[in-house]
């Protein structure tokens, strides 16, 4: 564990993340794979890298529409930025029907978190419109679990007016990261947000933002013949790790451990992390060392701190 001066230190699903002195915090990405809410045991190399400069990216891309924790990125691994109060709800928006929206109305239900699916959808199909379907913000080893807008508002989970502004801001970066994907010829499907609030009561952007992880795309050439022929999409996300999990038994289940991964896979899904990195930002990925350095990254972070007084 690094020696930041830090005053807290939280190792989530895949960050870790250290709490520092005059509100800041320092996160590292990791190479750890997460899915269904459980961590896996073989680590995918790069992947850590590629979320923490994608997230960067995006983060700058979308601060006009809202502001956001990042102060900046002084390590491949490593974002720093201000701390703040997360809300207790992820918000989840979904302009097609894929994955966990997917398998719940193949099962036969027509309602997600609140919201009315239409009768006749296929797997892939675009929505009328994108629906929000929040989930509660498990703790690290608990699943993520649906939850109605009227259920935030009944529990006071989140206030309502603070619930509308994350709603708004939910719509508008959706709006926006759709726009930049289909810049890149690829359809933005599903994504989620988090959002916090700082000391001062400003409503910010926190965590990631479009990443493998976090969203889900789909190649958009070829998108309606595909869907025509009833032949599934070209995806660029994590959910072929969770088809191919489903496929080997696992489902994070209660009792379930996830199978090994074999080395091939794991080097596709490193490739496939790298490949949408590069789609999405138009950059060349340049692969970091794969084993970092505490001392380096102690050195970026301090370095970069300083830079702020």
């Amino acid at each position: 564990m690094l020696q930041l001066g830090q005053l807290d230190f939280y190792r989530g699903k895949v960050r870790d993340v250290y709490t520092l002195p005059n509100g800041l915090l320092a996160v590292v990405a990791s190479d750890r794979l997460s899915a269904f809410d459980v961590v896996l045991d073989q680590p995918i190399p790069y992947k850590g890298q590629v979320l923490n400069q994608m997230a960067g990216h995006f983060l700058e891309a979308t601060a006009d529409i809202v502001p956001n924790w990042r102060l900046g990125t002084p390590h491949p691994l490593v974002t720093v930025g201000r701390k703040a109060t997360p809300f207790k709800v992820e918000m989840v928006i979904r302009g097609y029907l894929s994955g966990h929206a997917w398998r719940t109305y193949a099962a036969g239900g027509r309602t997600l978190c609140g919201v009315a699916l239409p009768e006749g959808l296929r797997e892939s199909d675009a929505l009328p419109e994108p629906i929000i379907t929040p989930t509660t913000k498990a703790a690290l080893g608990s699943h993520d679990e649906d939850i109605s807008r009227e259920a935030i508002l009944e529990q006071g989970i989140v206030a309502e007016q603070d619930y509308l502004q994350l709603e708004a801001y939910t719509r508008a970066l959706f709006a926006r990261g759709q726009a930049l994907a289909r810049e890149r010829g690829l359809l933005l499907v599903d994504t989620k947000y988090e959002f916090g609030t700082m000391p001062d009561g400003t409503v910010v952007l926190i965590d990631e933002i479009h990443t493998p992880d976090s969203s889900r795309y789909f190649e958009a050439e070829g998108y309606e013949e595909r869907q025509a022929a009833g032949e599934p999409q070209r995806q660029l996300s994590k959910e072929f790790v969770r088809q191919w999990l489903i496929a080997h038994g696992f489902q994070g289940q209660e009792g379930q451990h996830p199978p090994v991964l074999p080395e091939s896979f794991i080097e596709e899904i490193s490739s496939r992390y790298i490949n949408l990195y590069e789609r999405m930002t138009g950059k060349i990925f340049t692969k970091a060392a794969l084993t970092y350095q505490e001392d380096d990254v102690h050195r970026a972070v301090s370095d970069f701190i300083a830079t702020l007084k």
